[in-house]
């Protein structure tokens, strides 16, 4: 459920030199994927993680739909690790007695 949430403003501008290794690896999540290329053009033009973090749930729906939603829970797992996390906002976490 927390990979819903989106990076945290102050985090969402890398150093621009690590948007091509995670192009890269967003395009490797499609590499099996037919029917892909609009997404793949939209990864290549994203110019910040922001705009990345948007576009993983296409690619979650297109591998869920070429391979399985297991298949697509494990790309997108790989994925999530190139953004920060914050805490949800929520105050309906269970406390810990």
């Amino acid at each position: 459920m927390f990979w819903l949430l989106a990076p945290a403003p102050q985090d969402v501008a890398p150093p621009l030199n690590r948007l091509p290794a995670v192009r890269v690896d967003f395009d490797d999540c499609l590499s099996d994927v037919g029917n892909a290329d609009g997404l793949r053009q939209r990864i290549a033009l994203a110019r910040s993680l922001r705009e990345l973090w948007h576009l993983r749930v296409e690619v979650y729906r297109l591998v869920a739909l070429q391979h399985s939603q297991f298949e697509a829970d494990q790309r997108l797992a790989n994925l999530n690790r190139h953004f920060p996390t914050r805490a949800p906002r929520s105050g309906f976490t269970p406390l810990d007695a």
